[in-house]
């Protein structure tokens, strides 16, 4: 391409960074880098009635954590700053101006009841849903029906004033879509959106356009929710004199719920019991705790991964790609059209296989806070990172190290009973005894020299496999589940090992008596 490939993503800071949002720019990281560009992070907060405190630095926060460097943005500065829209309030105004001058936009005046009273009138009448627009805005109080002087006037008092488009008539709008193809709107359809608000602010259709141009902008990717509004900005192009400088659009699959049946919220997370956010968000107003994927135990890097493939194909089998890869396989043009299911079970999928890729050692230390807090004291490090390695192809997340594993780190668990019912005999019960006074004067500590003691003994006793180490383990562990149980005992150590098995075998003979 000889256009530099600059892109932006753009939120706005009126609450936590959903999903479907870090998708968005991850789609525009992903171009940037494809083609050696620059990827913006631009803070769109002009409406400043749904600011959410805290809302910008978690949107920054996700991006770090999921690897998204930023190129240029409110933190890492750049040359066409500043990079929060609020920042740039003088800005807006001189264009603004000059849509006026030119004819393409004018002052409108009307009260909220004032377009109250026009929407029943026109409902009234049949028109299903009224609007102002090429039809309605000759009945309206705007600079269009009020004489100059009047007009000059109500701008100067400054109350409900806000600045119109106004869109021609009988006129074509298309533009290309890099997902959707060729797009065309009649300009009958669209309505004559506010521009200026009367608090000064732009709203988002003048804003991101000049903002757009300004930064020099190639691409637009975004959420095929803005399809709708894409006539007019390519109207306001072409007002501004700037119609070869219009950015290539792509506008991008919804991620539905799992049902396939509608557009994935973040209630869903509440109501399906999966995270929608990348990170952990308290939201003050509904005194509510949204999970994040970060807190719910997820690596990064699968979340990438899960994410790309929500909306877009390589075209082979291959599943696997690091960011580096999605780096050089991505490509627009195998963006999918229709929606995408959010299938949390893949996401896990996904994860698992990161886990179980990962260096023990890198497991260790993002598990490590998580199993300090079972017992309450610091874990060495060896330790931990033998137990990851045990226990990694058992796990989907981070956090069921700590749920799975649990018994590694302390007594306090509780004992299968419906098994120790199925399977403890009285009559074994000085088995176990020997077995353990076998273990206690073991002169090495170590799983094969542990197993050859009690799978000798089982033999030379001619007992039953199934009648001694299933109990051995719910003695150990509380549970069926889990690693070699030799190898487990290995770590667990002599002492504890002896320990748990006077206090099991206990409880064995309590249960069934």
């Amino acid at each position: 391409m000889s256009k530099e490939v600059r892109v932006r993503f753009a939120p706005s800071p009126t609450g936590p960074l959903h999903i479907g949002g870090v998708r968005t720019a991850l789609y525009n990281y992903l171009v940037a880098k494809k083609n050696g560009g620059k990827f913006l992070l631009r803070i769109e907060d002009t409406d400043q009635s749904r600011y959410v405190p805290g809302a910008e630095d978690y949107i920054i926060q996700s991006l770090k954590w999921l690897g998204m460097n930023i190129d240029e943005g409110p933190e890492q500065g750049g040359n066409y700053g500043p990079y929060r829209q609020s920042d740039r309030k003088n800005i807006y105004k001189e264009y603004v101006d000059k849509l006026i001058s030119s004819g393409h936009a004018y002052y409108a005046f009307d009260s909220a009841e004032e377009l109250e009273r026009m929407r029943d009138r026109y409902k009234a009448e049949g028109v299903h849903s009224p609007k102002y627009d090429q039809s309605t805005r000759e009945s309206m109080i705007n600079s269009l029906t009020l004489s100059d002087d009047d007009t000059k006037s109500l701008v100067n008092k400054g109350s409900n004033v806000v600045v119109r488009l106004k869109v021609p008539k009988n006129e074509i709008i298309s533009f290309s879509d890099e997902v959707r193809g060729e797009v065309s709107f009649q300009s009958e359809e669209l309505d004559d959106k506010v521009l200026m608000k009367a608090d000064g602010m732009p709203t988002y259709h003048l804003a991101n356009v000049v903002d757009d141009f300004l930064m020099k902008i190639s691409h637009v990717i975004r959420g095929e929710e803005w399809l709708s509004s894409t006539g007019h900005h390519v109207l306001l192009y072409r007002a501004f004199g700037w119609a070869k400088e219009i950015p290539k659009f792509a506008h991008l699959p919804l991620i539905l719920k799992p049902n396939g049946k509608g557009k994935l919220s973040k209630r869903d997370g509440a109501k399906f019991g999966f995270p929608v956010f990348p990170l952990d968000w308290f939201d003050k107003k509904e005194n509510e705790l949204f999970s994040g994927f970060k807190e719910d135990g997820f690596i990064p890097e699968a979340v990438i991964n899960f994410l790309a493939f929500l909306g877009w194909n390589p075209g082979t089998e291959e599943e696997m790609f690091s960011l580096s890869e999605l780096e050089s396989s991505f490509e627009i043009g195998k963006i999918i059209k229709s929606g995408a299911k959010f299938n949390y079970e893949k996401a896990k999928w996904y994860n698992q296989q990161y886990i179980i890729s990962s260096p023990n050692e890198t497991l260790a230390a993002l598990i490590q806070e998580d199993i300090e807090k079972i017992g309450g004291v610091s874990v060495d490090k060896g330790f931990l990172t033998t137990f990851c390695g045990m226990m990694k192809e058992r796990v989907m997340t981070l956090k069921e190290f700590s749920t799975k594993g649990k018994y590694f780190f302390t007594d306090d668990f509780e004992y299968d009973v419906k098994t120790i019912k199925k399977k403890f005999k009285i009559e074994n019960g000085p088995h176990f005894e020997k077995i353990c006074n076998s273990l206690e004067s073991l002169n090495t500590w170590k799983s094969n020299d542990i197993q050859n003691v009690i799978k000798s003994y089982i033999t030379d006793n001619e007992l039953s496999f199934g009648a001694i180490l299933p109990i051995l383990r719910i003695c150990l562990a509380g549970t069926m589940k889990g690693p070699d149980v030799f190898q487990m005992m290995e770590l667990l150590g002599r002492q504890i090992v002896l320990s748990r098995m006077e206090k099991g075998l206990k409880f064995c003979k309590t249960t069934i008596s």
